[in-house]
């Protein structure tokens, strides 16, 4: 009998739709709700489409996933715990698809060794770990974010004081009881 685990994340929408998703329980790991991301693909539905993904601090992939689901060309998801990393590998094999990847790594590390840009980027760090700041330099720093690319963050503070790039201009803000969700796009 298949060991049965309590923490599942349903994809909400396209090919997926309605499948659910088993992640481990790690400290820190909080999957972006449905109703955040029933809002958040409402916003990009029209870019979604064949965008190469990057999910940051992937966890359960519920972003990262949810974009695939929804026609996203490809997918890398990041995370650095063995555990869930894992676990978003078995998710792969489980959807059976070749246009996602695993990369068991530091965040920052990632962030400072990649050269490739992403037209979709994912950027949800663990809460009060200061993470932010750093990702959001490298991710300009190493242009990891395509022209005309659009960059999610989902923090616990107010982004106006973070250093945020010029060229990214605010395309939607929510807050959900105490999260902070920002939509950016970079100006080409």
């Amino acid at each position: 009998m298949a060991k049965k685990s309590g923490n599942r994340l349903r994809i909400i929408g396209g090919q997926w739709r309605s499948r659910f998703l088993p992640f481990p329980d790690v400290e820190g790991l909080r999957p972006t709700t449905d109703r955040v991301r029933e809002t958040l693909f409402n916003w990009l539905q029209p870019v979604v489409h064949g965008a190469a993904v990057l999910d940051v601090f992937a966890g359960s992939g519920a972003l990262g996933f949810e974009a695939l689901s929804r026609g996203a060309g490809s997918l890398t998801l990041i995370e650095k715990n063995p555990q869930a990393a894992k676990q978003l590998m078995e998710n792969i094999q489980t959807l059976n698809t070749s246009d996602a990847q695993v990369k068991q790594a530091d965040a920052l590390h990632y962030l400072a060794q990649q050269q490739t840009p992403f037209d979709l980027i994912f950027l949800d760090p663990p809460f009060s770990k200061g993470l932010l700041p750093e990702c959001i330099a490298l991710i300009e720093s190493n242009h990891l974010l395509a022209d005309n690319g659009w960059i999610y963050i989902e923090s616990e503070q107010d982004l106006a004081s973070l250093n945020l790039p010029s060229s990214w201009g605010l395309h939607r803000e929510k807050k959900a009881g105490q999260v902070r969700l920002c939509l950016y796009q970079k100006q080409g």
